[in-house]
Order: C-alpha cells, then structure tokens, then sequence
C-alpha cells in the first residue's frame, strides 16, 4: 500500500543522498529525479514479486523485439497504474510542489519516432495490466532519431539528449552482458563424430549491456520489462597503444560500441548508414537471443521445446534477423541438426507487417550483409535454397514464382521473405490492409501458406490517452459510467446514452473547450501564435511522409486562404490547422513541406486583412508528452493518407478516444473506425483503396487535366513557383511542384493522388464546417466518437494474439500486503 509520509521521507533522503541539497535548495530537475526514485522504490517491490512468480509457475513468454520503443514519460503513467496519482500530487502539495510542473521536467525517452514504437508501448502496457510474461526488447539510444527544431521554417536535427541528467527509471544490469560478433569469416571443422563445426574468427565484439525498465501493469502489481541494449567496448581502452602515440586506434573498440547505439535509423541513403542499420539490427537481436536462451535453460533442459515457453514476436522487418540467430545458437552453440533446429525456429518466430508500401519492406545488398554477418547469411542461403525447392515443388517450371518470393535475389537479402518463409504467424494490423497484403503485396506467399496470414487490428491504451493525457474527460467519463472501462475500454459505449442529452453535450463541449485553451496557451509560448479556442481545432500529427498527405493538407489551407482574399465577406468559421511531424533526415520532400508548413503559416498568420480566421501552426518536435495535450484539445482528426497506403494509423484512434471527428479516406483503420461509429459520425472523401490499386495497375490519371480544367487548383499550384509563399523566390518549392505535374522527371506525376481527391475533401471541410455551426450535432458526433471507440483498445489487440498466435497464461501476482 501506498504511504504519503514514507513517500515524503524518501523523496527529500533523495535530495539529500543524490544532490547533497535540502529540498528547499533543489532544482525543479533534481526534485523530479528525487519524486521518480521514490516511486521506483514502490515499483521494485512489485517487479521483484512478479520476476518470483515468474519463476514458480514457469509461464510461457513472449520477447517483444522491435527497433523502436515510443514509451513516452513515464513518471505520470506509473502513478496511475500503481494507483498512487492523487495520493503523490497531494504529499508533494504538502511539500510545496506541483505534480503536473514535476511531470514536465522529464525528457520522453528518446527510443522511438512514429506508430510502429508507440504501438510498441501501448503492447507493453496491455501486457502487463493483462497479467502475461512478456519482454520488450531494442537499443538503448543515447540521442534518439533526433531533435527537432524549426529554423526558418526549416526542420534542424539536433542530438536528443534525454539522458544527459540520467534517467530514474532504468535500471543498468551488467551481470546479463552478451558478446555479438561483426565481420571476418567462417572456419569449418569436422568433429570426430562426422558433424561440421562452425566458426567465426577474426571478427569485431561489443559488448551488449542491458537496461532494464519497469513497466508496470494497472492495479495488478504486474511489473514487466523493457530491456535496451547499450554498447560498450569489449577491451575498453588499449594503453599500450595509446603509450605508442596510436590514439586513433587505442579507442578503436569504444568508437564502434559507441557508434551502434548513437542514434534510431541513421541516414542510410549511403553505405556507411545501410551498415550501422544492420549492425545494429544485429546487436540487439543477437543479445535478446542469447538472453532469452539463457533464460530458457536455467529451468529447462530440453533445448528442443524451447518454442513451449518462448515466442518471439517481430515488429516488422527490422528484427527479422532474428530467425537466422536463433538457427545459429541452435545449431552451431547448442548443437542440434538443421531440421531439428528449423522446427524450433519455425514454431518460435511469428511477424508483424507495418507496410504495404514496397520501399519499407527491407532488402540488403549482399555484399554488405555476407561481409558484416558471414555466419548468419551463410544460414540465409540455405534456408532460401530449402525455400525455393519448396516453391519448385508446388509450382514446378514456374520461374516467376521464385523471382517474386526468394529469400535471396537479384544480389538482395528480402527481410519480409525471409520472415514470412519461416515464421508460423504473419499478421497485418487493419483488416484492410492485411487484405491488400493477402491480394496484393504478399499474394504469392497467400496462395501457398495461407494458413499463416491472420489480421491484428491495431489498439492504443486508454490509460495513457484518456486517463492520463485528458484527465477532466476520463473523470467526466468515470462520473458518469463508472470505472470500468479503464481495463476494459468497451464499456465506454454506455456513453451513448448521453448522446442527446443537452446538460452531457455542454459538459463534454466544455471540457474540450478547456483542453483547446490549454493547447492555446502551449502554442504561445513555444510558437508565439495567438490561436482562437474558439475555432475549429483540425489537427493532423503523425510521421511525415508523402503518403500520409501532410502536403494536401497544406495545400487546402492556402486555397482557403485564397477564397478569403476573393471574398472578404464570405461566411467563414474560424480555423486553425495544427501539424506536427518529423520527417527522416535524408527524405527531401517531406522535408520541404514542413518548409511550406511553416511558409503558409508565416503569410497567413501574419495577414490581418482576413481577421485570424485562419491560423497555421506547425509544432515543433512531434512526441508523447505533448501529443496527449493536442488529442484532447482537437475538434477535427485529420487522417486523409491516400487509400490503400497506411497499414493502420494509430493517432485515428487516439483522436477519437479523446472526442474528435474523423476527416479522413477509407483507408487502414479509418475502415473500422467509420464501422463502430457510423458514416454519419465522420467525413469521409476520396478514392477508395481499390480505385488507387486500379490507376496504379492500369494508368489514366492524367494530373495536368484537373491542372488545366479548376482555375482553384492551377491558382494554388502556381503559388508555389511564383513566390507568393517564398519571398519571391520562384524555385523554393518548384520540387512539390514538378512532384504533382511532372513537367521534368520521369516518375510518375502526383503519386499520391492528391489532385485527385483535393475537390472532393475541399468539400469534406464545407460538411466540417457546417456540422460545427450545429452545435448539438456536434456536440453528439463527438460524444459518439469517444463512445464507439472500444474496439481501438491495445489490450483487445494483445488478447487476440495470445489467443491465436502466441497462447500465453494468465500470472497473478502474489505480493506481500495479499
């Protein structure tokens, strides 16, 4: 049980003990670190409860790995889940501090950037408020992806220094340290018993060092892990190299540890990044592998049975070497023959597909991946040539099913390949686009096993959005259904019931009022932008990226810029569009169009002719902490990818659970959304994914027809090479603008089809706009978003794959207070 005055106790010994200060004299940051050790302490006591229960009742365990972990702060979240939120904000009143400016003082880990790593989190929460043994596993990045800053309207990457004052939370566990080996080659020996031995010499080492962090489960004292692996230097620092004046080389070692886990997805559009990617796909594999072996054989003997206790679950491509590791742990340390090796493998390992675009779906030269991993891809080869004898025997004299399928072709390694010929689940995460995958991208692998394709749609966790990121809604919601719908988000649908009722449609108003103010406030003092709570909050804030569309969007804006220019009187309801975003740091375009964000923002905002109408925000280094602040103020959740292209989309959901209305096309799970809540409860427009597939396949879109047919359309486009948004300067955006027309470059012209859908979602925001006038219609669209959104919880998401992929047991802590 939680103690107030144990906690306060603790809180200024830690002062005391850490900083040699009184509470009194201690930073804002040092009184954070103090408050977080404290609650560590509370979370200890559980996270040594639930590793003892652990190991009594031996439940089977699914290691989690993935690239990318968007865990978030994690100060407020484990309050809540430890029940102890508004017993610790009163003890630090008491102490003369605010809980929420204490909150503030917490970097976001810097492990993660977009869906794929917030999904990540929200699995790792559901796991453990659910009670199943589960492992998160990735690298422990000392600078993240980056930093963003906007200088000029131009996105700036600085290193992301979250852990400069060290982090409270993480917990360093060298006793579990693993060597993974880069480079050099293979030896073969035969053993006297006839069996060819394996190995590697005259490699590169580092060593992988754990840091384990606390993920504690909702009022159940489950407290799991999130292991990230750092690297250190397996021999330090080489002294008599140093004494012979060799600097360069006396830290040779330290340079390649330190190199590894510097920074998520570093530019690999040369081949020094398309390395250290691999490389560091490889490290955290190969010491999650070790580890989990390991783990396995401190109570079990039967190396052969390994699959009974353990499941691997890889989030996309990037672990998939995951499978070839285990093939050599087996094989080459544990001992077994191929097959016996390969049915473990193959009952272990189970994929996650994040993308239907082609681009995303790893392939590494050759070269580069026999170089860097020589005994892996050696495995590769021969589970690719096992493969395509597979495939000659099902299609015998069909070549172009081994060109579209093989695990090795064309002087590529195909990671999805690779994942799909030996995992025993392959799941999508939308039901459209595990259709798409099942039809389109993946057909052939359907059409031979089609028993291992399977649909997960992705959920989000209602504790950190709703409960923590909105607290007046999640109280709202808790007055009037109880408290239920905490761990069991279906039960928000008895919100529906208040609906039509006039007293909940002002309270709800109300409080999304209150929210747009706070996000108001934030806006001005990160961006110096007066914005009107008043307006219409329309938000879009994801991963940049040209399909996601941020471009149409901003192109929208200054149409409608232009029509208040033409017709000053018009009748025209305050507005203000909201972007956040980072965009990779070696993907121009995505780049430049944060640069026209910021442009149109800078012309509009600042043109008092139009009375802030229109204001444009672009807010600067998109993360957790500030996205929950903007889906609880948010009136208009932009999801308007163009069909058939986003896998799911997971800020759809987070932006319904918080009462905005979608404006989006039918696309990832903007399908299902519309599905729970009704057409009527959202805006809909544009192509449909099959019609996209179709233009794709067959041609006969012509871009340059709308261009020569809608005087609106050519207007804004020329606005883009004739200075308007650029000071004059006619080339800035003349990229965007060859992107649409393709007046140069032999791509195809407006891939994305947005010339296409722009009339028809031009209208879309007309039906916005209309449905806000109407202030009860709104009022119960919005209600009816947060009321339908049950399904969009990750704790439905997770219990779907224990139930049909990875078949884990239920664990009930038994702490000391039971």
């Amino acid at each position: 049980m939680f103690n107030k005055e144990t906690f306060k106790k603790s809180v200024k010994d830690n002062v005391k003990t850490l900083y040699r200060r009184t509470l009194e004299e201690a930073t804002p940051q040092q009184v954070f670190q103090a408050v977080s050790y404290a609650v560590k302490d509370v979370i200890i006591d559980d996270w040594l409860a639930t590793q003892k229960t652990y190991e009594k009742e031996d439940p089977k365990t699914v290691y989690y790995m993935s690239m990318e972990f968007l865990m978030g702060r994690a100060l407020g979240n484990n309050l809540l889940n430890l029940m102890a939120y508004d017993q610790v904000r009163e003890a630090l009143e008491e102490l003369g501090f605010d809980l929420n400016a204490i909150e503030d003082q917490e970097p976001d880990p810097a492990l993660g950037n977009g869906g794929l790593g917030r999904l990540a989190a929200c699995f790792l929460d559901s796991l453990a408020t659910l009670g199943y043994s589960a492992y998160g596993c990735g690298i422990r990045y000392r600078y993240g992806m980056f930093k963003q800053k906007i200088e000029n309207g131009y996105q700036i990457e600085v290193p992301d220094q979250w852990l400069k004052d060290g982090y409270p939370f993480e917990l360093r566990r060298p006793e579990y340290a693993k060597e993974v080996k880069f480079g050099g080659y293979v030896r073969v020996e035969m053993e006297p018993n006839g069996k060819m031995k394996f190995i590697q010499e005259n490699y590169q080492s580092v060593l992988a060092i754990p840091f384990d962090m606390p993920i504690v489960g909702y009022n159940n004292h489950v407290v799991n892990t999130l292991r990230i692996w750092d690297a250190e230097a397996i021999n330090n620092f080489q002294l008599d190299k140093f004494d012979k004046g060799e600097y360069h080389q006396a830290v040779e070692q330290e340079n390649l540890a330190k190199t590894i886990v510097e920074v998520l997805y570093p530019n690999d559009n040369h081949y020094a990044g398309k390395e250290l990617r691999l490389k560091q796909q490889y490290f955290f594999i190969s010491a999650s592998v070790q580890a989990a072996i390991e783990k396995y054989k401190k109570k079990h003997s039967d190396i052969h049975k390994f699959y009974e206790k353990v499941t691997f679950q890889l989030n996309d491509t990037h672990p998939t070497v995951a499978i070839a590791e285990l093939m050599r742990i087996l094989m080459d340390e544990e001992g077994l023959e191929w097959d016996e090796a390969w049915e473990v493998t193959t009952k272990t390992c189970a994929y996650t597909n994040h993308t239907i675009m082609a681009e995303a779906l790893e392939k590494w030269p050759i070269e580069l991946f026999s170089k860097l991993l020589p005994r892996i891809y050696q495995i590769i080869e021969e589970i690719n040539r096992r493969f395509i004898m597979e495939i000659q025997q099902k299609y015998p004299g069909n070549q172009d099913k081994i060109k579209k399928m093989a695990i090795i072709y064309d002087g590529q390694v195909k990671m999805a390949h690779l994942a799909i010929a030996s995992g025993y689940s392959v799941n999508g995460v939308a039901k459209l686009h595990t259709e798409i995958l099942k039809n389109q991208e993946l057909k052939d692998f359907y059409e031979m096993m089609p028993w291992k394709f399977n649909n997960k749609t992705n959920g989000i966790t209602q504790r950190r959005f709703l409960l923590h990121g909105n607290q007046m809604l999640a109280a709202w919601v808790t007055d009037h259904i109880g408290n239920e719908w905490i761990t069991d988000l279906p039960q928000i649908s008895r919100l529906k019931v208040y609906a039509d009722d006039e007293k909940a449609q002002q309270e709800f108003m109300n409080i999304k009022y209150q929210n747009k103010q706070r996000l108001a406030k934030y806006i001005y003092e990160h961006n110096g932008i007066e914005v009107n709570p008043r307006s219409i909050f329309d938000v879009q804030v994801k991963r940049l990226h040209e399909y996601k569309r941020q471009l149409l969007n901003i192109l929208h804006v200054m149409y409608l810029y232009n029509q208040l220019k033409e017709h000053p009187d018009m009748d025209f309801y305050p507005r203000t569009f909201i972007f956040g975003a980072k965009a990779a740091a070696g993907y121009r375009r995505a780049k430049l169009t944060i640069k026209l964000i910021n442009a149109v923002a800078d012309v509009v905002n600042n043109d008092t002719s139009i009375g802030g109408k229109i204001k444009v925000v672009f807010i600067e280094d998109y993360r957790v902490s500030n996205a929950e602040m903007i889906f609880a103020a948010a009136d208009v959740s932009e999801q308007i990818s163009t069909a058939s292209k986003e896998a799911s989309g997971t800020s759809n959901m987070k932006f319904m659970l918080n009462g905005a209305v979608t404006l989006g096309t039918l696309d990832g799970a903007n399908v299902e959304i519309v599905e729970e809540v009704g057409e009527e409860n959202a805006f809909i427009f544009g192509l449909r994914s099959d019609e996209v597939i179709q233009y794709e396949k067959n041609g006969g879109y012509y871009p340059m027809d709308i261009f020569n047919n809608d005087q609106d359309i050519r207007k804004v486009l020329m606005q883009l090479i004739n200075g308007t948004y650029a000071n004059g300067d006619m080339e800035m955006f003349r990229d965007i603008y060859d992107s649409l027309l393709n007046t140069k470059s032999s791509e195809r012209a407006d891939t994305y089809f947005i010339l296409k859908d722009f009339k028809p979602y031009a209208d879309a925001h007309r039906q916005v706009e209309a449905a806000y006038r109407d202030e009860k219609r709104w009022a119960k669209m919005a209600i009816l978003n947060t009321a339908s959104c049950g399904k969009f919880t990750s704790d439905r998401t997770i219990q779907q794959y224990v139930d049909e992929i990875w078949h884990l047991d239920k664990v009930q802590i038994e702490t000391e207070g039971q």
